[in-house]
């Protein structure tokens, strides 16, 4: 279980970005997941200085007003695990009002551990409305520290709410005789105030009006709010909700993360090469995943084939130190138009959406916050039926082995459609919700079962287009991984674990045909451990990664202007061998 400044490096363009994931293949995962099952002690560190782990990302856009510090909580999170998430009361800023309201609002997640500990995944819920989800770093005996920061602004209808709400952390921890690591955290909230001029729907008139947690009740609960979903073939969990009669815009905004027989879904062997081999301890239900959200138990309005996270102690945690894997700090969410379906929701009555994992294993968090926006010149928006078009997932595989060595090929493509009208003051838009999705993967296992070669790939395009409202909106994204991994007998019943991997992700988002912004994120890391028994008694990790991204700040930019952020950092066995960043555009 788990549980992100000069190198021309934004000249290399996307598409170069991309192609090095293509054009350069990785020559085992001989297990994964029974490595996860080890408690892994490193050698002792000559260092005493904590080290500081962080995930490449670009810096958060910030106005040039001064913020206002809102303290929300510190806590020690030790023996947690299997107990009530953490709760601490939640009021706005009060000390620090704002005539314009505030255009920017960032969470600033800060912790500190030291000792021995796995990685951990936990989340931060505001009444039942998910913030931030996250995995812990692993610390070593000098210590860690690490910092998240988010921007938190489309959550301001809740973090502005004068309602009483709690706050909730759930970040389930074990400390004993083995783990010894506790994580302290602070975490603090930056109001930043607008200014007279860009001030308008209480400073940020893009976020929607009201957000509703489609999560579990804290109540009663020794876990995260998350759904927890186990077998694909038993379990749809779902929540009730209702919406007010004016709404006319609605989006849900999903948070998944995989664990335990999942957590390294995308190296999972097919159920005919588990049962032919007799690998009954070994996950199988082969390598592809998606999340489909479902309205009513009936409508299939969106899909979700997620990215290949890896927490900081995934495949080899010396890879992860200092740098972290793309999206571990800041797990990414996935949007699902739902305005198409409006239609359905505005009877007054309550609804569900309910959320399931194709060929899914024990076991996926899954929650959701729905994002709406309500006509205040309207008590009631005028609705049309909804039109609802879609694919059957159409999945093949292909198996070729002998014993425990062969190749495995797999392949999935799936698309989505819904279209709706809805009436209101804003007057009548028709929204269409397009959502295409391909993926393939190819793994070849040899060397009697103990090096496993994993090339995937995954293309989702999401379009959201309006009639008579507004410039469509577009997005494309490729998500790879490629991943080589061995085990070779050592001496005095040590086993050498190698590997290689490449994770990359590339983004490009256009509105009304017009590309505003691409990204280019790609890590490449290579290591070795030597295990002997449930210690590590060596090895080395080396990460390096390019990070390029390239756009307009549409949310604070009326002129539209391109802001531009790229990074080239390595690092070799906790230190930064190479780290260059800038602003500067290179197109």
């Amino acid at each position: 279980m788990t549980t992100p400044l000069p190198s021309p490096a934004s000249t290399l363009p996307l598409l170069f970005l991309l192609l090095l994931l293509l054009l350069h293949p990785f020559p085992a995962i001989a297990n994964l997941h029974n490595l996860r099952t080890k408690s892994l002690k490193l050698p002792p560190t000559h260092s005493t200085k904590p080290t500081e782990f962080f995930e490449v990302t670009k810096p958060i856009s910030l106005p040039n007003t001064i913020p206002c510090i809102h303290h929300i909580f510190t806590h020690d999170f030790a023996s947690t695990f299997v107990k009530p998430p953490f709760l601490t009361n939640y009021t706005p800023p009060s000390h620090c009002p704002s005539s314009h309201g505030f255009s920017k609002i960032v969470l600033e997640w800060n912790a500190t551990c030291k000792g021995r500990q796995f990685d951990r995944i936990f989340g931060l819920w505001l009444g039942g409305v998910e913030l931030l989800r996250s995995c812990t770093a692993e610390p070593r005996p000098n210590g860690i520290l690490w910092t998240v920061r988010k921007d938190v602004t489309k959550y301001s209808s809740s973090l502005l709410s004068k309602r009483r709400q709690d706050l909730a952390v759930f970040l389930g921890n074990i400390v004993d005789g083995t783990y010894t690591g506790i994580y302290h955290v602070n975490v603090s909230i930056y109001f930043y105030p607008a200014s007279g001029e860009n001030s308008g729907g209480g400073g940020n008139s893009k976020a929607a009006d009201l957000i509703l947690p489609i999560s579990r009740n804290v109540e009663n609960l020794n876990d995260g709010l998350w759904f927890q979903i186990e077998n694909s073939s038993t379990r749809i969990e779902s929540s009730e909700f209702t919406i007010p009669s004016n709404a006319y815009r609605a989006v849900l905004e999903v948070y998944v993360s995989p664990h335990q027989d999942d957590e390294f879904w995308y190296t999972n062997y097919p159920n005919d090469y588990i049962v032919a081999n007799n690998l009954t301890s070994t996950p199988g239900n082969g390598p592809f995943r998606e999340v489909v959200v479902s309205l009513d138990g009936v409508i299939t309005v969106g899909a979700v084939w997620p990215f290949t996270v890896i927490y900081t102690g995934g495949i080899n945690p010396l890879l992860w130190r200092p740098i972290s894997g793309i999206g571990s700090f800041d797990l990414p969410t996935y949007d699902i138009e739902l305005t198409p379906v409006l239609g359905n929701l505005l009877d007054g009555k309550a609804h569900s959406l309910g959320f399931s994992v194709t060929n899914g294993l024990s076991v996926w968090f899954v929650d959701a916050n729905l994002h709406l926006w309500v006509d205040r010149e309207g008590e009631k928006t005028t609705e049309g039926k909804l039109v609802a078009h879609g694919s059957e997932l159409g999945l093949t595989s292909d198996a070729n082995f002998t014993g425990l060595n062969g190749k495995f090929e797999t392949g999935a493509s799936r698309w989505v459609s819904t279209e709706g009208w809805v009436k209101s003051s804003n007057g009548n838009i028709t929204t269409r919700f397009d959502q295409r999705f391909s993926y393939s993967n190819s793994m070849e296992m040899g060397k009697g079962g103990d090096s496993q070669r994993v090339k995937q790939r995954c293309n989702v395009s999401d379009k959201v287009s309006f009639s008579g409202g507004g410039p469509s909106l577009r997005s494309t994204n490729r998500f790879s991984v490629e991943l080589y991994t061995d085990s070779k007998a050592g001496r005095n019943n040590t086993v050498l674990l190698e590997t290689r991997l490449a994770l990359g992700l590339g983004n490009r988002r256009f509105r009304g045909g017009k590309e505003v912004s691409r990204l280019g994120n790609l890590q490449r890391a290579r290591g070795e451990m030597v295990v002997q028994g449930d210690l590590v008694s060596g090895g080395f990790g080396a990460t390096k990664q390019w990070y390029n991204y390239g756009g307009e700040e549409e949310e604070e930019e009326e002129d539209g202007s391109e802001k531009c952020y790229f990074r080239d950092v390595s690092s070799k066995n906790y230190t930064i061998v190479h780290d260059r960043q800038g602003i500067k555009c290179h197109k």
